[in-house]
């Protein structure tokens, strides 16, 4: 699948996601009480390339964790309030077989995924904590947090977030936002159920497709970024080895070829 194709299918499922994304309870409430999904998803999409600003938000354990220092790593975004049972735990539930693919096949050390309350009233850390111990959030590279109102509030218009208050909870965006590395939005993943190479393809990008340094360990992720292929029977990602071992077969011929015209231009020199 193309990147376009790629990027055409998740705005379908962005539609679908955030429709999704609201309560039954919902229908009890007027018409202007929910969201416009429309409106939602262009507030959403029109975050990508917005740099989030260094709040301080406090973990689930009580500690501060300012979005600064996780910088130089790919971040994992996904709102949830506490009290909700019915769309936040499933897509959490999604997100962690997600991020436990990610994790084999790109490393726990090469991003950060990060849960935030939006309900900055009833979001504590006390009740995220218990949040993420009913989900079963075990990763190492995965924070559990929530934060004041004001700053809630402006990390939600950074995200391009939307939510509304109904009865029994809220009616919001079922969004999941990667950042790339210098804290800019990426990509927005819609849905509570949304297919893992919707998640799997952005990720990779921010994790492998940024400029790097021309040493070793740069030369080894870009050839990870090329070799790295969707199995859908399998319905993960992994390293095709054939594409390694046919693109290093390429790079030698390539060299090879290239030394014989420079010997050969060389031999031509010297003779005129």
């Amino acid at each position: 699948m193309s990147g376009e194709a790629v990027r055409t299918f998740a705005m379908i499922v962005a539609v679908g996601g955030i429709l999704a994304a609201v309560p039954t309870l919902a229908s009890t409430q007027a018409p202007s009480a929910r969201l416009d999904a429309r409106q939602a998803l262009e507030r959403s999409e029109s975050a990508i390339g917005r740099t989030i600003g260094s709040y301080t938000l406090t973990t689930a354990s009580g500690q501060s964790l300012g979005l600064a220092s996780l910088r130089e790593k790919p971040l994992v975004i996904s709102l949830v309030y506490s009290a909700c049972s019915s769309v936040c735990p499933v897509t959490t539930q999604h997100l962690i077989d997600a991020v436990d693919q990610a994790n084999k096949v790109f490393g726990a050390d090469r991003f950060n995924i990060l849960t935030v309350g939006f309900d900055a009233r009833n979001d504590t850390p006390v009740r995220m904590g218990q949040f993420a111990s009913m989900q079963g959030i075990k990763a190492s590279n995965w924070y559990v947090a929530s934060a004041d109102s004001a700053t809630i509030s402006a990390l939600l218009r950074d995200l391009g977030f939307s939510y509304a208050r109904i009865a029994g909870g809220f009616d919001h965006v079922t969004q999941t936002t990667i950042l790339d590395r210098g804290g800019r939005v990426y990509r927005h993943v819609y849905g509570d159920d949304f297919p893992i190479r919707i998640f799997m393809e952005p990720l990779r990008d921010v994790v492998y497709g940024q400029t790097q340094p021309l040493t070793v360990s740069g030369i080894i992720d870009r050839i990870k970024f090329i070799c790295t292929t969707f199995d859908p029977g399998a319905g993960r990602y992994k390293i095709d080895y054939g594409l390694i071992f046919g693109s290093s077969l390429g790079a030698l011929s390539l060299l090879i070829f290239g030394f014989l015209i420079a010997r050969e231009w060389r031999r031509t020199t010297r003779r005129a």
